[in-house]
């Protein structure tokens, strides 16, 4: 990747000097960048369900937020926005975009979320729990970061670690392509593996009492119940292994409202869909939620990191390429993609 792209740090400086540490501003990262969509294709996505969005609009000091999607996404001329996710996931380009930042394990890519706001849209002052960059597009916006203000114009890049309030006000009609990091949280964690567990067949017996005396105090739980309980539980027994394929499938699990068709297209080579999410751990693979092994792991592992590969070269894997090309996993093409 290039340089410009950190302000002339390379990866491994950006991650040592900044990456959940402090912020960095770098002017021109993507000299001339001009954005990936219009106002129109924008709106468009904004009406349809399989995507995320919102509109944010500013009366005085307070915040109205509605959440689409939206039979007509318009917005006000002043002091409003139009937010929508996941756009990588439907732009060819929003993708490549995102996977500029391919640095990072693809493990804690989330998505570009693009915003276009009218003079004085935002969202006001807010802290985020994951790391973020938000490049400018077309206009301009301030940003005001730890009591600095960054005039943001096409092109410019600013990294935010997470807990650091930022606040972003519209200078004029503009676009902020925001590229988000995931990073789950331990109760969010927990209660995922509790539900995995649970689908794997938790201990089960029934709690009885055959020798149950007359209660003296009706409303004390009884000590027999909570000993019942207590050995229950300890029977739940899970090894890191298990920690780690329940990982795999959590961490590639398409969010709900994603939705896979076919494959299309014809060609010389596979690419990823950009809603796949194809992560690995030794030779266990994860894809969509689901966990799989192969007699050809180096292949697959290949496709995993470039995300496209011949399909010669992925020969010994026809039959799983099928598969994923039926379930819209991936598609053949005959472009070789510039990242």
């Amino acid at each position: 990747m290039s340089h410009r792209l950190l302000g002339g740090l390379s990866p491994r400086e950006f991650l040592r000097r900044h990456w959940q540490k402090r912020p960095l501003f770098v002017p021109r990262a993507l000299p001339g960048f001009e954005g990936v969509l219009e106002r129109r294709a924008l709106a468009a996505l904004a009406q349809r369900d399989d995507v995320e969005s919102r509109i944010v609009e500013r009366r005085g000091t307070r915040w109205d937020t509605r959440h689409g999607p939206f039979p007509e996404a318009k917005i006000r001329s002043r002091d409003a926005t139009l937010l929508v996710s996941g756009v990588n996931l439907h732009v060819p380009a929003a993708e490549a975009l995102l996977r500029r930042f391919d640095f990072i394990p693809q493990a804690r890519l989330d998505d570009v979320m693009v915003s276009y706001a009218t003079p004085g849209g935002g969202v006001g002052p807010h802290v985020d729990s994951y790391d973020v960059f938000l490049l400018q597009g077309p206009g301009r916006r301030r940003w005001r970061v730890l009591g600095k203000d960054y005039i943001c114009s096409p092109g410019d890049l600013v990294y935010l670690p997470p807990g650091v309030e930022h606040d972003g006000v519209a200078l004029e009609p503009c676009y902020t392509y925001s590229i988000g990091f995931r990073a789950p949280r331990g109760a969010e964690l927990g209660a995922a593996f509790l539900d995995w567990l649970h689908e794997r067949g938790l201990p089960d017996a029934q709690y009885r009492d055959p020798r149950l005396a007359p209660a003296r105090r009706p409303a004390r739980i009884p000590a027999g119940m909570v000993a019942f309980a207590a050995g229950v539980l300890a029977r739940i027994r899970w090894s890191r292994s298990d920690v780690a394929d329940f990982l795999g499938r959590y961490l590639s699990a398409p969010k709900p409202h994603v939705v896979f068709r076919p494959g299309a297209g014809r060609g010389r080579r596979v690419r990823l869909d950009s809603k796949t999410q194809l992560l690995y751990l030794g030779a266990r693979f994860y894809i969509n939620g689901e966990s799989l092994s192969v007699r050809h792991p180096r292949l697959l592992r290949e496709l995993a990191d470039r995300r496209e590969a011949g399909r010669r070269r992925l020969a010994p894997l026809a039959g799983l390429i099928s598969e994923w090309r039926r379930a819209g996993y991936l598609h053949f093409t005959s472009e070789e993609s510039d990242g």
